[in-house]
Parts: structure tokens; sequence; C-alpha cells
């Protein structure tokens, strides 16, 4: 049974990150559920009312258990937000989560989501509406179990028509696109300053939700 967290969210402490540096399967989702696991908890408590508001359709928490683990440890966890209360893998997403190295925000899509033609469908269409509506500083990424990506201010039109392309043509592809905020940055350590940028992070990215739908 999860522990769902009341009290307010703190931020991310240097020792959130230090748990996937932990040897052994048993031992860091030990400290996994100990340690970041109620920050998850207390990050959907508050951005769930948010995203329901912002999406206009109820949005649910999913909290990362890991359960199909049986050997190799989580290299990164996370809290996902989708319309559906049952799961989010089959839907367009939301993710806060954290790798050794950083914490991402992100839009996701990943292979799972029959409407992932769709999207990288109208995303071709509307190459250069995303081009201009997405920050520079923001990151793609084709791989979710690699903790780096592509910088979108970075990409040429032609690599950012590739990520849309390939999405459609490749049947386990996947795509996300958000922030990195990186391990030891001061808003990490001030909870309703990431919550914010958490935020606005969010709102940026809600085209590219719609546009999966």
């Amino acid at each position: 049974m999860s522990v769902i967290a009341t009290d307010s969210f703190t931020g991310f402490e240097d020792k959130d990150f230090e748990v996937f540096e932990i040897e052994g399967l048993e031992a860091r989702m030990e400290a996994l559920i100990a340690r970041v696991r109620p920050k998850f908890h207390r990050l959907g408590e508050r951005m769930t009312p948010f995203l329901t508001e912002a999406c206009g359709e109820e949005m649910f928490t999913h909290v990362a258990k890991h359960a199909r683990r049986t050997v190799n440890p989580p290299n990164d966890s996370w809290v996902a937000f989708a319309p559906n209360k049952r799961g989010y893998k089959a839907h367009p997403h939301f993710q806060i989560g954290l790798w050794s190295t950083h914490v991402f925000v992100q839009f996701a899509v990943i292979y799972e989501c029959p409407s992932k033609d769709q999207f990288a469908e109208r995303a071709l269409a509307e190459l250069s509406s995303i081009r201009g509506s997405v920050p520079s500083s923001y990151v793609w990424s084709k791989d979710h179990m690699v903790p780096t990506g592509l910088v979108h201010g970075e990409l040429a039109d032609d690599e950012l028509k590739e990520l849309f392309t390939r999405l459609k043509t490749v049947n386990a592809a996947e795509l996300t696109c958000g922030i990195h905020i990186q391990r030891g940055d001061p808003l990490l350590a001030d909870g309703e300053a990431f919550m914010k940028r958490a935020e606005d992070t969010f709102r940026t990215l809600l085209p590219l939700y719609r546009m999966a739908l």
C-alpha cells in the first residue's frame, strides 16, 4: 500500500539524487520508496488539480513503482499525470522525475500510446508552429531510458522533422519534450519556486499535449 503524503513539497535535496547511486535493486528501491516517492505524492497533490484545470479534463497521478524489475535497479523515477485513473502509458501525459544528474519536467508520448501516429502527423503539419512555440532551451528525447536529449534551439528543421517522422514510422518510437534542471541548481531546494517552474513548463507544453489527443 502506498502512503500519500499530505505535507507540503519542500524541494529536492542531494540525498534524493544519491538514491540512484546506491548499488543493488533492493537497497535502491528501499531508499527510493523512503526518500523520493513521498515527494512525488506531494507533487501529485499540487499538480493534479493544476493540470485538471489547465487541460480541461480530470487528470490523475501515477507514481512509478518499478514493479517489473527483478535484477537491475532503476536509474530514474518519476510521477506521471494522465487523464486516466488506471494508467498513463497509453495516453499523452506529463511527467516530473529524477535521474542522478537532473530533474526533468516534460510532456511524453510513448510507444504504448495509440494516438502517437496522429500526434506525429499533426506535429509534422505544424512544424513551424512548434519551432517557434517551444523555448530554445527545452530538450527533446526519443528514448526515455537515456538521460540526455536534443536541445530544441540546436536542432535544424530537418532534425526536428526526423523526430516526428520516426515517431510515426517506428512502432517502438517515443518522444518527450521539456526541461532539465541540473542537480545542485538552487531552484530545486525551493519547493514553491520549483512547482511554479513546473506549472509554467506544463503550460508551455499544453499545445503539444492537445495535438496528441
